[in-house]
């Protein structure tokens, strides 16, 4: 794949689109935490794994009208939120997730003119996690709809998943997102539903994070697919099919 830019890219904050009002994402990191383990009896550092972490920061422009990207951040919720930077609003794109805690929300107001706030956010519980798109940024469905499938490359895996949701308006009652799989994109593998891969169904704008049983045989392709009573739904979806063994 050619090198790609920055350009195009969107920034989704527990179920609001915050794409609009930033100006630059200036860290999307994680991993395992590093401990040191040096021995009396080397002459080099030792290094081991610990615990995962990860962080989201963003620079973003002040905006107080109503749908604006102040009147969310400034709020300062001590609860978590659900973090998703989607590189491009392609199928297959990849995207970073985090469950966090949002640390700040910090003003500067520069001697240009300038007035731009200092956000970052630090992983709780899971550490950041890079996903596959399986829609092409905000998709909009207007009934119960299965959405087409993407190809992760190989399969199938043995580690299960974890998925993210963020819905951002529902016109109706409730929409019930779920993940679909196929070793063949529905050619001669019928699409069935993934165990554990359903969200819980949403009547408004709000993210949720989902995983399957850590030992769970995924296919190679998955879809999002949409039932409920809505006349609109507007969502995004990506998720990460484990390679290799994950603990949380």
């Amino acid at each position: 794949m050619a090198k790609q830019s920055g350009l195009g890219d969107h920034l989704y904050i527990s179920g609001f689109d915050a794409s609009g009002d930033i100006g630059a994402v200036g860290r999307i990191g994680g991993g395992p935490a590093v401990l040191d383990v040096t021995a009396i009896n080397k002459a080099a550092m030792e290094r081991i794994g610990g615990q995962r972490d990860g962080g989201i920061d963003y620079t973003a422009f002040f905006n107080p009208d109503v749908g604006g990207i102040h009147p969310k951040l400034s709020a300062l919720p001590t609860s978590d939120v659900v973090m998703t930077y989607f590189h491009g609003a392609a199928l297959g794109a990849p995207a970073a997730c985090l469950v966090a805690k949002q640390l700040n929300y910090d003003g500067t107001r520069g001697d240009d003119g300038a007035f731009t706030f200092a956000g970052a956010t630090q992983g709780n519980g899971y550490g950041l996690e890079w996903c596959t798109a399986l829609t092409a940024g905000q998709r909009t469905d207007t009934a119960g709809t299965n959405g087409a499938g993407v190809d992760f490359g190989t399969g199938p895996t043995s580690f299960g998943l974890q998925a993210y949701l963020h819905v951002f308006a529902v016109t109706g009652t409730s929409v019930t997102v779920k993940l679909q799989e196929s070793s063949d994109n529905g050619v001669g593998d019928a699409w069935t539903d993934v165990a554990g891969g359903g969200f819980a169904a949403a009547t408004g704008p709000g993210a949720q994070r989902i995983a399957t049983a850590a030992g769970q045989t995924v296919e190679r392709y998955l879809r999002a697919v949409t039932t409920g009573t809505f006349t609109s739904a507007v969502f995004a979806v990506v998720a990460n099919r484990n390679e290799v063994e994950t603990r949380f």
